[in-house]
């Protein structure tokens, strides 16, 4: 049984709100029998991840109404990255007497966790990379699947293309939770390697093209970057220049790939969405006891875009056997 922790790191820092009333009949460890259900999906913004983890829930939502026969209503929100909005929409979605919320991305996990506390209304996350760092677990009411990278894996690829690369671009956003334990992981393995490391980090568009374009000033051999919401929304502004550069940019998810990173080791975001609407099915209709704190996906998929690896010269076969290898184009999506 999960203790009923509070998530200290955003109370204090939360919008104060009134004392809500319970309005949901499935708390943290009952049950909610019924033919009708309501489920508020929350991203923390709006880029190509998330965008394919919602439409991965919604569409498991209709999956799972249609086999068992009942009605899930729902409704797909973006919190703009903003912890005020995302509060007003966590919030909102209380007082609506949703039966669960979907928050996808480690501060929405957070805001929809702590607007939850009162009527202990499940919430099930998608996407977090490191739930127990970030205060996730311990909690009766939150569960959710984690897209936590093996950093080691990326970092092989990149030596395996480039066996001699002696210096390597950290490009991050110091405002992301997701990048703190990749970024120590990538620092730790690139010195047990003797390469050399510069990093640059940005929090806005214009902040990371600035970063990435020190870097390539830099004359780094190829960049990493983990599963970074901010670096994500800057990856069609980027991935041009880098790929000009001769620069390989190597991230921790698949939708970098497909706005112009080069390649990626990570988990399939659809299977993602999926189980995680599964889960919180689990959670309204069977209670959260029994629950883990955290469901983690399996990586081991090999996604490399053919467009940017022309470009570098670099033949994405070199990777087939270290995994799945999934060849993809460039979307603007």
């Amino acid at each position: 049984m999960k203790n009923n922790q509070i998530i200290r790191r955003f109370a204090a820092s939360a919008v104060a709100g009134t004392m809500l009333l319970s309005l949901c009949a499935c708390g943290a460890g009952g049950k909610k029998k019924d033919d009708s259900y309501k489920v508020a999906v929350v991203k923390q913004l709006d880029h190509a991840s998330m965008d394919e983890i919602a439409k991965a829930i919604t569409g498991q939502l209709d999956a799972i109404a249609a086999k068992e026969n009942v009605t899930i209503e729902y409704e797909v929100y973006s919190g703009q990255n903003d912890q005020t909005v995302l509060k007003q929409v966590g919030d909102q979605a209380i007082v609506d007497g949703v039966d669960a919320i979907i928050p996808i991305g480690t501060t929405a996990a957070q805001v929809m966790a702590l607007c939850a506390q009162d009527t202990q209304t499940p919430v099930t996350y998608a996407a977090v990379s490191d739930p127990e760092g970030e205060d996730l677990t311990g909690i009766d009411y939150v569960t959710g699947t984690s897209d936590a990278l093996e950093t080691s894996l990326i970092l092989d690829m990149m030596l395996k293309q480039n066996p001699d690369t002696k210096k390597v671009g950290l490009l991050y956003s110091l405002s992301e939770g997701n990048s703190e334990t990749p970024i120590q992981e990538a620092k730790k393995y690139l010195d047990s390697k003797g390469i050399s490391y510069v990093e640059q980090t940005g929090n806005t568009n214009d902040e990371v093209i600035a970063a990435a374009s020190a870097l390539v000033a830099a004359g780094v051999d190829a960049i990493f970057t983990p599963t970074d919401n901010v670096v994500m929304s800057a990856e069609l502004a980027i991935y041009e220049q880098l790929a000009k550069a001769g620069i390989p940019h190597y991230t921790g998810a698949d939708s970098f790939v497909r706005n112009g990173a080069f390649a990626t080791c990570g988990v399939n975001y659809t299977d993602l969405g999926a189980r995680t609407a599964d889960l919180a099915y689990q959670a309204i209709t069977e209670g959260m006891d029994g629950m883990d704190d955290v469901y983690y996906m399996d990586g081991g998929l090999i996604t490399v875009n053919t467009e940017t690896a022309k470009t570098l010269g670099i033949d994405p076969q070199i990777f087939a056997d270290m995994g799945t290898l999934v060849e993809v184009t460039t979307t603007q999506e």
